[in-house]
């Protein structure tokens, strides 16, 4: 029974030290109350002074639905013999190179990235969309004060002059394409169980967040589509040369056989080899090129039909359209948050500061 009344006793007065601690806590604040004052006013200058100072920034967002292509396998296994005759494969599809998550670094890769900075803008065709990212993002400025050589660096050519100025063309353009993917380009799904794929650029400037969101977007999907279908258009280009070929030395044939029949008007009964062996001859030729030539039609409709059914869907959902859906802190904003974490930032060091003075105590 003792044990627990000094139980309860001992309970009491931790209770009350720690009452009496934070009513210590809570006086000292109270008298450091011009500190938190001027905590709070310096915020409220930081915070609208940034809002000042932050340039808006302008989303431009695509999103589209793609469907990819049926693979072909099974309709081509049946042109397995004239793939042996024409010199030409008639192998698995392209389907699996841009399955799941690929399509969506291909957005990110250097080439495509590169590909629609060389772009001209909508405004001016004679300026390139890397050369508007320079000016937004104030870069020449900046080679003004500290590298005034790079600004002979030329963007209208790929290549440049001479092999010093190509080397730092390169290294802007790497620069370039690292900040593009880092901070102002997002690939994404809707959700993983769709094939909704959203394309987002940021930038301080609207028309270039919508003419690169429209130069990458064109790019990668042709890019794609070319990549998915190249087996099929080779294979249809090859039978259509061998379809083309036959189909001329079988003309060539029948007009053979014709000609000797002209230059023979009046032939000797005893002599009929002068007409009938060339006439056969190009008669046989005639027909085999015939049925070669009606097997390759066949199978060149199929590759057409086989193209057309690889050919993946690209559905452009929604594009971005002016004027774009613009992002910045107002002074109010600013103000507010400004003196938000300067009160707290005060709290907390003059908390640390209670808690050093009494463990000196």
């Amino acid at each position: 029974m003792e044990n627990k009344n000094s139980q309860m006793v001992s309970a009491e007065l931790s209770l009350g030290e720690v009452t009496t601690k934070i009513k210590n806590w809570l006086n000292y604040l109270l008298s450091k109350w011009y500190v938190i004052l001027i905590f709070g006013l310096i915020g409220a200058f930081l915070g609208l002074f940034y809002a000042k100072q932050n340039k808006p920034v302008y989303t431009a967002t695509t999103t589209f639905v793609l469907e990819s292509g049926e693979s072909n396998a099974g309709s081509l296994g049946q042109m397995a013999g004239l793939a042996a005759l024409a010199g030409i494969d008639f192998g698995a599809s392209t389907g699996g190179i841009f399955q799941g998550d690929n399509l969506l670094e291909l957005y990110r890769s250097r080439k495509m990235i590169e590909a629609a900075l060389y772009s001209r803008t909508a405004a001016d065709s004679t300026v390139s969309m890397i050369e508007k990212y320079l000016d937004v993002a104030e870069v020449k400025e900046k080679w003004k004060k500290k590298k005034p050589e790079l600004l002979e660096i030329s963007f209208k050519n790929i290549k440049q002059r001479s092999l010093s100025l190509q080397r730092a063309k390169d290294s802007v353009m790497e620069d370039v394409v690292a900040n593009i993917r880092d901070k102002c380009l997002v690939v994404d799904k809707l959700d993983k169980k769709l094939s909704i794929i959203r394309v987002e650029v940021k930038s301080n400037d609207e028309s270039f967040s919508k003419d690169f969101n429209d130069a990458l977007v064109k790019n990668v999907n042709d890019f794609y589509v070319t990549t998915k279908t190249k087996k099929s258009q080779d294979n249809i280009k090859i039978l259509q040369h061998k379809t083309d070929s036959v189909r001329g030395v079988m003309t060539g044939a029948i007009t053979s056989a014709a000609i000797v029949i002209d230059n023979t008007p009046n032939l000797n009964p005893t002599k009929q080899a002068q007409r009938i062996i060339p006439t056969q001859r190009s008669q046989f030729s005639a027909e085999t090129n015939k049925a070669i030539l009606s097997q390759l039609i066949q199978h060149l409709e199929m590759a057409k039909m086989a193209l057309l059914r690889e050919t993946p869907l690209i559905q452009v959902i929604d594009e971005p359209i002016l004027p774009l859906k613009k992002q910045f802190m107002s002074v109010y904003k600013g103000l507010i948050f400004g003196v938000i974490i300067g009160v707290m930032l005060s709290l907390f060091f003059m908390s640390i500061a209670f808690v050093i003075k009494r463990m000196v105590r």
